[in-house]
């Protein structure tokens, strides 16, 4: 039984809509960090800040895969149920439930059709994603021939991270991280600014 600060904290957690989605995808399978952001079409950044979070709590778990990346999973699940009741305050201070239950009938039909045109959207969207990922590792093997650099640098596509966040999204242990962060700045391939790893100009457009 959770005492009052645990389902406090519990609910701030639920709170936040991007936390709740991404319980929502692990209840389906584990997923890596760039499987989180491509899906749900958050930064990685803010998908290791939720994780990193939730994980805290002993929310989610977490297992390394051959490429070291984490496969995050549910550790336990949540469900949360709210109910709303109406106070005897006299049958004419009610709204007009029937007109009110009417337009709330017709919005959310408004909102499965938008949300079906952009669950396909994104289903197709995923499947270009996937088809890009791979060329970029055929293409990676044959001219890096290294694993950890071709992981560094799909990251780096989703987003500008710091050494210690490639570490988080790529599981890249640190003593290869910082020779293949090297190597891929000599090939101008990557470059930094201040903590900051980014793909180079001509290579991010």
């Amino acid at each position: 039984m959770l005492d009052h600060a645990e389902i406090a904290r519990i609910l701030d957690i639920m709170g936040n809509r991007n936390r709740r989605r991404i319980i929502e995808l692990l209840r389906q399978k584990p997923c890596f960090v760039t499987e989180i952001s491509d899906r749900l079409v958050l930064s990685p950044k803010a998908v290791i800040e939720h994780l990193q979070l939730m994980e805290r709590e002993q929310i989610l778990t977490f297992r390394l895969d051959e490429r070291r990346r984490k496969y995050y999973s549910l550790a336990r699940d949540i469900t949360i149920d709210v109910s709303l009741n109406w106070l005897d305050q006299g049958q004419n201070l009610k709204p007009d439930r029937m007109g009110e239950l009417r337009q709330a009938l017709f919005i959310l039909r408004k909102m499965v059709t938008a949300r079906e045109e952009i669950t396909e959207s994104l289903r197709n969207i995923e499947q270009n994603i996937d088809g890009q990922i791979r060329e970029i590792v055929r293409q990676g093997s044959e001219i890096l021939g290294q694993d950890g650099e071709i992981d560094l640098l799909i990251a780096l596509a989703h987003s500008d991270l710091s050494a210690r966040e490639l570490m988080e999204l790529t599981g890249v242990p640190e003593d290869e991280l910082w020779p293949g962060l090297e190597d891929l700045k000599e090939k101008r391939i990557v470059e930094r600014e201040g903590k900051t790893f980014r793909l180079c100009g001509a290579h991010a457009r």
